[in-house]
């Protein structure tokens, strides 16, 4: 029984980097102090702040906003405020 569950909490972890691998990314912009600002804000405040700061759209700020509850995307959103990227993975939304 142990290892059906230790089976399926790696197939379960391992699947939660699998839109990470999707193909769709977006361009990146250029690294500009207005950037670094955004970068900041989405790390430390939260991630949706930075979007908004880098003047990207509305469902790509919400999304971002959402997505901040789980700590990890943190780290991408202040990478994607710093390269102020426009574009992304989910339906070009991310």
């Amino acid at each position: 029984m142990k290892r059906v569950i230790i089976s399926l909490l790696a197939l379960s972890l391992l699947s939660l980097s699998a839109p990470a691998f999707a193909g769709t990314h977006g361009t990146n912009g250029k690294v500009s102090g207005r950037s670094v600002g955004a970068a900041a804000l989405s790390l430390l405040i939260w991630p949706g702040i930075g979007q908004a700061v880098n003047d990207n759209g509305y469902e790509k700020n919400v999304t971002h906003a959402v997505l901040g509850l789980t700590g990890i995307f943190r780290i991408w959103s202040c990478y994607d405020a710093l390269v102020d990227r426009k574009g992304g993975v989910w339906k070009n939304r991310i």
